[in-house]
């Protein structure tokens, strides 16, 4: 029996998708995960999502659906997390290519409900950005939430919407998110988090981070992205809600103007027109800016004094916790220093480790 789970955004989604598989439906039947590959820039500095053709070793599955196996490689200056996800997970992950906008995506999913004839087709998103309306002042990235749901309305199969960590990804406060949320489908447990606690040592996820914090008992407010967005880590945290997928698309006002997009860049134009911005934009002007930073060698005391100082000022603004993606740009340091900086902060102070989160301590 096979699953078909569709991970909205890509990146995290696709490992809290893991998760959910296991604390649903257990280990009798394994899941097809279709997910972008599009990871933050410290992973791929190309902006945007990855199709087939940035990749060499994928796998066939329908004419227009591609499998990411663990022997696949990005190709260079490409990068991307999907092979090593493929790797540590018992799921098949397949390839969702937004390049020929929605109708392409529709037309993945089709296939794929075709070919599988899966048990069930759960759209899955952390956070609940899939229900903004466009015009929320915290949202941050739409298109690619809008994509999934304009071709999941689309298909002729019988899906349903979960929405995982409400308000996890900053984007949605989760009061605005509560009316929302229909039925308590599940509430993650430390026990759930076991199925992908390694993967969440490496992967750069914030939303899904939280997730899995959230899961294991943290509580209080973690500060996250480069802005330094304040998402509080609540009771609410670990559940997951179902939502009616009518509702969903007569919220958010994107999905609906891209349900015809035949090219991502048409979907993107559409983003810039009602929600003010694109997402893919701002990864390019980024890109821009971190081109012409050095990674520069910092001595472990330094690291650890400047860590001092961005605590005793954390904590001033009531923040508890941050993430180590958050902890690298705000030290200043490259990106590409992420896992160095992670393997000095356990080391020397393996008590303020809230896996998979930093704790700022007292």
């Amino acid at each position: 029996m096979t699953r078909l789970i569709v991970a909205a955004g890509g990146g995290g989604d696709a490992v809290a998708a893991a998760m959910l598989h296991a604390a649903l439906y257990g280990d009798e039947d394994q899941a097809v995960i279709l997910t972008y590959a599009w990871d933050r820039l410290l992973i791929d500095p190309i902006p945007g999502p990855r199709g087939a053709d940035s990749f060499t070793g994928l796998e066939p599955v329908t004419q227009s659906v591609w499998s990411v196996p663990a022997e696949a490689q990005p190709i260079a200056p490409a990068g991307s997390t999907l092979p090593r996800l493929a790797a540590e997970l018992p799921h098949t992950l397949a390839l969702l290519d937004p390049h020929h906008g929605a109708e392409g995506i529709t037309r993945q999913l089709e296939e794929l409900v075709s070919h599988l004839a899966p048990a069930s087709i759960d759209l899955l998103d952390v956070g609940g950005d899939i229900l903004a309306q466009g015009d929320e002042p915290t949202l941050k990235s739409p298109l690619a939430d809008a994509l999934t749901l304009a071709a999941c309305c689309q298909v002729n199969a019988p899906i349903r919407l979960l929405v995982a960590g409400p308000g996890l990804d900053g984007e949605i406060s989760p009061n605005d998110l509560r009316p929302l949320l229909g039925t308590l489908v599940h509430t993650f447990t430390a026990e759930d988090v076991e199925t992908i606690g390694s993967i969440l040592e490496w992967h750069p996820s914030e939303a899904t981070a939280m997730l899995a914090a959230t899961a294991r008992g943290a509580r209080g407010i973690c500060e996250v992205r480069d802005a330094g967005l304040p998402v509080p880590l609540t009771d609410e945290g670990p559940t997951v809600h179902e939502v009616d997928l009518d509702d969903a698309i007569s919220r958010n006002s994107l999905a609906r103007a891209i349900m015809t997009t035949a090219t991502l860049d048409e979907a993107e134009a559409y983003s810039r027109e009602i929600c003010g911005f694109s997402e893919i934009d701002y990864e390019r002007n980024k890109a821009a800016w971190l081109k012409d930073q050095l990674s520069v060698p910092h001595a472990p005391e330094d690291v650890l004094f400047q860590l001092d100082r961005f605590q005793a000022d954390a904590r001033a603004r009531g923040i508890t916790h941050t993430t180590f993606r958050h902890l690298t740009e705000a030290l200043n340091l490259n990106g590409s220093q992420r896992d160095e900086l992670r393997r000095l902060l356990i080391n020397s102070r393996p008590d303020q480790y809230d896996a998979p989160l930093w704790n700022i301590g007292a």
